[in-house]
């Protein structure tokens, strides 16, 4: 009587009636669909209720736990897109293949139209119930499944039948091409009011929006004016527009989420979808929320590692800063050594807290995070190598003291000011104004010359290289050159030059100027005054300098008389012309 009165009532074929509109025909559908779910529920409550005296008799003696119930395997038996009940399974059989072979057993009964599900019979074998439609086995209730739900197996084989016998109903009715088209039509209905709803409810928050930029975005403006710019207008209307479209794109999910739990209802392929549609949104965000309440503790403790360790980095920072501006004063460690050690005792701090937080953080234990972190760590030891060698090379160079901000040094042929030191590079500026940027670990590997420490300690020496015939005495070619250096400005005057002969070349006498300068950045034009002068002072005393290609003597000696020094277009300085 039950399948009889759920075939004829529960699913009649529903029609369009007659001047309704597509809306109305959409609100009785759900009506339709909300009303045929509770009569089913309420089919089934009365039913257990009914039963339940006498199975209140009989229920087993031990009863799984709570916690133990919800650890057995157990999965849904799917007809018609309905969940029709639970049965358990076993490691060798599981309960999904179990439940897919008990559906595929019902479905083949509502697709025989010559099959009578009135005929479908309880019968008890050895210790489990059978339900039985003629010879063939239909499923098997063990009492494995009568503790599961807390029933006797037989009370639990007649429920099992009348949710079969209902359901081989609802499959033919629901199946009837009829039916289908009737239903389809009215997800054509429903698909046409949620564009039209979705239409408003974009037209509305538009309007909704120029209205609030109308009445509110003046006085904003007006109110961060008033509050010296401290309240930012842009930020405020951001915020504003930003909250009115979160509530626009939420009404819209809410009519998404209706619209496909409405028409995925009605057709028996996505109905089980649509019943658990919701619980698809909502488990995960509890799962994630049930997550972070356990997790808490866990962040309480990170929370106050990471608060202890900022405050001790702070405290670092203040010292290593007192010992960078040199108001304490250690025996033996340099000024200059205070932040690249501060940034290593840094690195020590961060590397030691996190490992005492890596089993706090979320995951750690898991082998997902533990092969992604080997991962990462094997691409960032394979392709740091020349950044690590760097970063070692800057502090090594940093504590060897080879040479600090300010120093003119050369690397190779680069030669300039430092001007930056840091941890992968080091840069300098030429005397030509550019910017040489040098590997630290280049600079590890290669020697280097240091022109500044010198000239601070007793200055830096500059020479100069001249060839002189053997004719000229060298007491007469050593006083010329003093003279010239004499005359040469930008040199130290606590230091006296002095010259050296460095060869006895084939056809003349090398001698080598030496000269003492503090300022190495006036190089250049300290060499340019004194080879000035030298050429000066031996043109003076008519003193030739070998050619470097000598190969006999010149008729006439090669030098410049006095009266053409200035010889167009060079012009005398002011005071030679007083003169």
């Amino acid at each position: 009587m039950y399948a009889t009165t759920y075939a004829t009532t529960a699913n009649q074929p529903a029609v369009f009636p007659s001047g309704k509109s597509p809306v109305c025909v959409f609100r009785m559908l759900m009506t339709v669909s909300c009303v045929y779910k509770l009569r089913r529920h309420l089919a089934a409550l009365l039913l257990l209720l009914a039963v339940s005296p006498a199975a209140s008799q009989n229920v087993p003696q031990s009863l799984p736990p709570a916690t133990e119930a919800a650890a057995v395997d157990t999965a849904f038996v799917v007809v018609n897109g309905e969940g029709l009940f639970r049965v358990r399974g076993i490691t060798a059989f599981p309960a999904h293949t179990r439940a897919a072979g008990i559906a595929s057993r019902i479905e083949d009964l509502a697709k025989d139209a010559a099959f009578d599900p009135a005929k479908l019979v309880v019968a008890a074998k050895d210790n489990h119930m059978l339900i039985l439609a003629g010879e063939s086995l239909v499923m098997t209730i063990l009492d494995e499944d009568a503790v599961l739900e807390g029933v006797q197996k037989r009370v639990l084989a007649e429920v099992y039948r009348n949710k079969i016998i209902a359901v081989i109903g609802a499959y033919r009715h629901d199946h009837q091409p009829k039916v289908i088209l009737v239903n389809a039509l009215y997800a054509v209905a429903g698909s046409a009011v949620l564009a039209g709803l979705i239409y408003a409810v974009i037209f509305l928050f538009r309007r909704m929006l120029s209205v609030l930029e109308r009445l509110f975005k003046r006085r904003i403006e007006s109110l961060e004016a008033k509050s010296q710019y401290i309240v930012q207008a842009r930020q405020i209307w951001s915020l504003l527009t930003n909250s009115v479209r979160l509530i626009k794109v939420s009404l819209i999910l809410v009519l998404c989420y209706i619209y496909l739990s409405t028409v995925l209802g009605l057709f028996p392929w996505t109905r089980w979808f649509a019943a658990n549609l919701l619980s698809q949104v909502v488990n995960p965000l509890q799962d994630i929320g049930n997550a972070f309440v356990d997790y808490l503790p866990k962040l309480f403790f990170l929370i106050i590692l990471i608060l202890i360790t900022r405050y001790l980095l702070k405290l670092t920072r203040m010292f290593f800063n007192a010992i960078a501006g040199q108001r304490m004063v250690f025996s033996g460690f340099e000024h200059e050594w205070a932040w690249p050690t501060y940034r290593i005792v840094r690195l020590i701090a961060i590397a030691l807290a996190v490992v005492i937080a890596y089993p706090y953080i979320p995951g750690s234990d898991s082998a997902a995070f533990q092969g992604v972190s080997l991962f990462l760590g094997v691409l960032f030891s394979l392709g740091s190598t020349s950044v690590i060698s760097n970063i070692v090379a800057g502090y090594t160079m940093t504590y060897r003291r080879a040479f600090r901000l300010g120093d003119w040094i050369k690397v190779e042929n680069a030669m300039g000011e430092v001007k930056e030191i840091r941890l992968l590079v080091t840069h300098l500026r030429t005397f030509k104004n550019e910017e040489v940027i040098i590997p630290n670990s280049k600079i590890l590997n290669t020697e280097i010359i240091n022109y500044s420490s010198m000239a601070r300690a007793g200055g830096l020496i500059l020479h100069t290289t001249v060839g002189i015939g053997y004719e000229v005495p060298w007491r007469q070619v050593e006083a010329m050159l003093l003279l010239a250096a004499e005359r040469t400005p930008g040199l130290s005057a606590d230091t006296k030059a002095y010259v050296l002969q460095k060869s006895l070349g084939d056809f003349a006498v090398n001698y080598e100027l030496n000269v003492y300068c503090d300022k190495v950045s006036g190089m250049p034009q300290i060499y340019t005054q004194l080879h000035r002068h030298i050429q000066d002072v031996f043109n003076e005393y008519g003193v030739q300098i070998m050619t470097p290609a000598y190969e006999s003597d010149a008729p006439a000696p090669k030098i410049v008389a006095k009266e053409n020094w200035y010889a167009a277009p060079a012009k005398p300085p002011a005071a030679e012309t007083k003169k």
